[in-house]
């Protein structure tokens, strides 16, 4: 199936995508709040890639020049508040849990941009109140820079369930894994076990959202034991990956 490149939309406004469909590279005076109520999301910018299901949200700060992508068919919610709103006091990307209440009023609140009512007011307002409470998520996959980061970050992109360890990809690269553990730490601040465990993760959204199995996924992305993949999934989106194929 070949992709559709969208033009940009507002900052505020409701779009359904289908599966790979991809929002040009733009910015916005306001800053964001990117939610797929159904489907996957990521959004890329030249720091790395942020991806969230149903149950997370992506913000995205005034002037941050980003691009979309949907993995399985998205219904896509943008809200835009002003960049001088910024609730969550965030100057980069960032992934935010959600829950019942804030999904509801991102739907409910995106339903007819053009609205200017009192009541859509007091509905922004409770919006508001309930993204300020809202937990930061660790679900980010930052960009490398160094040519041998590349590389090595490279090999795992084209197989996550390459199970080498870093000394022998180092090998692959011409670097030692000494040099490489301090260039995960400096530039992408995490450790190499937690990027590939990020990286893993990333692509087993992106799995589920075209249903695949969730053993398949498993076994695809380097868990020993559809088990064990699912406890990881569970404690970083807080249930299970048999509920992202649910819908």
């Amino acid at each position: 199936m070949s992709k559709i490149r969208h033009a940009p939309v507002a900052a505020t406004a409701l779009r359904t995508l289908a599966a790979g469909d991809e929002i040009d590279a733009h910015r916005h005076d306001d800053n964001q709040i990117v939610y797929a109520a159904r489907g996957v999301l990521s959004v890329t910018t030249d720091q790395g890639r942020w991806i969230a299901p149903a149950t997370r949200a992506i913000w995205v700060p005034a002037g941050a020049v980003h691009e979309h992508r949907a993995y399985g068919r998205t219904d896509l919610h943008m809200v835009g508040l002003p960049a001088g709103d910024n609730p969550l006091r965030l100057d980069a990307p960032a992934v935010l849990a959600v829950g019942p209440l804030l999904r509801e009023l991102i739907i409910a609140y995106t339903r007819d941009p053009e609205d200017t009512s009192a009541e859509r007011r007091r509905l922004r307002a409770v919006l508001l109140d309930q993204l300020r409470q809202s937990p930061r998520e660790p679900v980010r996959l930052p960009t490398p820079r160094d040519p041998r980061l590349v590389a090595v970050c490279a090999l795992l992109h084209a197989d996550p369930a390459d199970p080498r360890p870093l000394a022998e990809l180092g090998g692959r690269v011409g670097a030692s894994d000494r040099t490489l553990s301090r260039l995960f730490r400096a530039e992408l601040g995490m450790t190499f076990p937690q990027w590939r465990t990020q990286l893993r993760l990333h692509r087993a959204l992106i799995l589920l959202a075209d249903r695949t199995p969730v053993t398949t996924v498993a076994h695809r992305c380097g868990w020993s034991t559809a088990s064990a993949f699912i406890d990881t999934f569970r404690a970083t989106f807080g249930h299970t990956p048999g509920r992202s194929l649910e819908g």
